[in-house]
């Protein structure tokens, strides 16, 4: 069985070291100045359209809609939205969001239509680059001048009164009081200015002042020569950083031409995109959670793009080491790795991932694409101008051998058989630093165990975010408390952050994956989440996760505790909530819920069955020389918004009472035919100390007896291979 040393990066000497490496490799490479970046512009020679393509690349791309049958599907599906936004009714007054969009019903209805005005306006602008047709160029102008009409780009739910309180990301000082610029701003202005860049040729000076304005008042003034006031400036682990700077350095490359002063804001651009980059750790994983990862890059990409373009290749951040060299690995690999505020899914657009692999002829990239994006029976849903921009690579996909991965900066791994049968287990575990007050959920120590495409016992729904989500608030909520993971609960002590609001960060809060090994025949995660808790009621805690492939998980939990407390190894099936409007008890009605695959489950004396879609699986939980039993229960929720139901989700859990200092628990999860099989099974389950220094657990299936050996060292129990 091979094996992943942990890097040097995971020790505390370690990680003063590498600070210092990217500080030196920053200084030595990233920081570049306006006058570089100038020098390989040659403002004084652009013409619009000069973002993503010019005059001269169009033929091209109209060759590649006829030859390419992706690219022609794309195109007519365009055309049709376009007819539709053609006659689209463009309001005045336009709409405005209410005071706390986060908490009313419908939520923000004026968030909508900016968003079509955006989307309308910048398929429109290309439709007349590639067909010369002024009906298209006319309305994507009127939409444009209707977003500069809005008195302002910043979403209200990002304005003082309600972001005030947030628990900033690291990196932000506690003192921040200006709230004038979000990343929806920047996001609009991006938008609005590629706009600008492609109807420019037809624009009157009035329709070029007015949209040039909007674009310097609402987005580029503000905070060209104030960065130091917003807290996203400096939010290097934050997806904010690359939204706000790629909005900003995309607008100051397209006013360059008028405006060629605003260079030194396409510099801080490339510069800080550049420092949030050398965050992406050094396996493609990113802290926030594949879904901010994902929005990191398919919004940073614009700017990206068009400096690379504009610069002729000379300042191309998607050749960023830490991005080049795994750019997608987190969304292959970190399929089921759902964690945090992201999502465990297939994720896209096809546009991001096309250029990801162009840039760096990722052979597995270009099988992610192949299988998880866009398929084709699905006639490309979302699909925009820029999957015509940059379609779909000719690199040559290639199913990675290896179906498993540690990601070693964030400390999540994910263990499996195969990408694409759903009849192997896929276990995506996970320890790391609470330290993202931001997007992180106090979760170390969690797991995920999917088989048969249904997550049996799942990461449950963050919900929605209310107003109160970001603050400290954050942590009352089951989906971001360790309350609401499965993870071990002594004296029910709950895992803490690193961070609280105008407190200093507390390092050290968290724990690690220290050993990760991967073969044909079976997988394992060793991880110590112990620093995660305050320490008073649970010692220690070291868990061992076997996935003995395809299809077998052992769970070893050797948890520190004084006698007498209990313990609590917890896990959430793939159960909808129920709700109660009342709040008045449990059950009252069945939340309907399209996400969420329902598991039947059964509790008995010294097993639980879980079944879906007539497919079963039996827990077998074993405790060494000592009683439990196994308890249902469930967590009352409800977020802070207008006529939210109270839900309640259900879980099931092995509780103990610590006899010694340390505890054993061992949980087995297979699959099996019917409860005969299980109880069969169950009978046969041991967890033995077949020596001073060694435990040993096994059990009997229909292919024969499986048994693992764990060997104690002076830290704890580790698999002996």
């Amino acid at each position: 069985m091979g094996t992943i040393p942990r890097s040097i990066a995971q020790s505390a000497r370690g990680k003063i070291l590498c600070v210092l490496i990217l500080a030196i490799s920053f200084s030595l490479n990233a920081q570049v100045t306006k006058e570089q970046i100038a020098k390989s512009i040659q403002i004084e020679k652009l013409q619009h359209p000069y973002l993503f393509f010019t005059k001269g690349d169009i033929p091209a791309i109209l060759k590649r809609i006829e030859s390419d049958q992706e690219c022609k599907d794309i195109m007519a599906s365009l055309k049709v939205r376009a007819h539709r936004w053609l006659y689209f009714q463009i309001k005045d007054p336009a709409p405005l969001p209410p005071k706390h969009p986060r908490y009313v019903v419908g939520g923000n209805p004026a968030f909508s239509y900016y968003q079509e005005l955006t989307e309308g306006g910048l398929t429109l602008a290309f439709l007349y680059q590639l067909t010369g047709d002024l009906t298209y160029a006319k309305k994507a102008i009127a939409f444009a001048v209707a977003m500069s009409d809005l008195p302002d780009w910043t979403d209200d739910t990002h304005k003082f009164d309600i972001i005030y309180p947030r628990v900033w990301p690291r990196g932000v000082p506690d003192d921040r009081v200006v709230f004038s610029l979000d990343c929806w701003g920047p996001e609009k202005a991006s938008t609005v200015s590629t706009i600008y860049d492609w109807v420019y040729p037809v624009l009157t000076k009035w329709e070029r002042d007015k949209i040039r304005g909007a674009i310097l008042e609402k987005a580029i003034t503000k905070v060209r020569g104030n960065y130091e006031f917003f807290w996203w400036s400096y939010a290097y682990r934050c997806n904010w950083s690359v939204i706000c700077n790629n909005g900003l350095g995309l607008s100051a490359l397209t006013l360059l031409k008028e405006d060629p002063q605003l260079i030194d804001v396409v510099a801080e651009s490339y510069n800080r995109i550049g420092r949030t980059l050398d965050n992406i750790d050094e396996d493609g994983g990113w802290q926030e959670g594949r879904g901010y990862y994902q929005v990191l890059l398919r919004l940073g990409a614009p700017f990206m793009g068009a400096l690379q373009k504009v610069s002729k290749g000379t300042y191309n951040l998607f050749q960023h080491k830490n991005l080049k060299d795994h750019p997608l690995d987190f969304l292959l690999y970190g399929l089921t790795a759902g964690f945090g505020d992201g999502g465990g899914g297939p994720m896209g657009p096809a546009f991001m991932v096309n250029k990801l692999v162009e840039e760096s002829g990722s052979a597995s990239g270009a099988w992610y694409r192949e299988k998880f994006v866009n398929p084709r029976y699905e006639r490309y849903p979302n699909s925009g101008v820029f999957d015509i921009i940059w379609p779909r690579p000719s690199v040559k996909p290639v199913e990675p051998k290896v179906k498993s991965k540690l990601f070693r900066g964030v400390n999540w791994a994910v263990m499996r058989s195969d990408f694409l049968d759903p009849s192997s287990v896929t276990i995506a575990c996970k320890a790391g630093y609470n330290d993202d007050p931001h997007h992180g959920h106090l979760d170390c120590g969690h797991f995920v165990l999917t088989w048969q495409g249904v997550p049996f016992i799942r990461d449950i729904p963050g919900g929605g975010y209310d107003e109160l989500y970001f603050n400290e608030d954050r942590w009352l909520y089951p989906g971001a408390s360790s309350a609401g993971h499965n993870v071990i609960i002594v004296n029910d002590e709950q895992q803490i952050s690193a961070k609280l609001k105008n407190q200093p960060w507390k390092e050290g809060i968290g724990g690690e994956i220290l050993d990760f090994r991967t073969s044909d025949k079976r997988d394992y995660v060793l991880m110590d989440p112990t620093h995660a808790y305050p320490g008073k009621e649970l010692k220690k805690w070291r868990r061992n996760i076997i996935l003995e492939k395809p299809v077998v998980t052992v769970i070893l939990d050797e948890v520190g505790a004084s006698p007498g407390s209990t313990i609590e190894a917890r896990f959430f099936p793939s159960v909808a909530p129920t709700q109660s409007r009342t709040g008045g008890g449990r059950g009252e009605a069945r939340a309907p819920s399209s996400s969420v695959v329902g598991v039947d489950y059964k509790l008995l004396k010294d097993h639980v069955l879980m079944s879906s879609q007539r497919r079963t699986m039996v827990l077998i939980p074993l405790v060494l020389e000592n009683s439990f039993k196994i308890v249902e229960n469930a967590l009352p929720a409800q977020a802070a918004r207008e006529e939210e139901p109270l839900t309640w989700i259900p879980y099931f859990e092995t509780v103990t009472t610590a006899n010694s200092s340390t505890s054993i628990i061992v949980t087995l999860v297979l699959p099996v035919n019917d409860q005969k099989e299980a109880e069969a099974m169950v009978k046969t389950a041991k967890l033995v100390q077949s020596s001073p220094s060694e435990l040993e657990a096994s059990v009997s299936t229909s292919s024969g007896t499986l048994k693992w050996v764990f060997a104690k060292d002076k830290d704890g129990y580790a698999l002996k291979d």
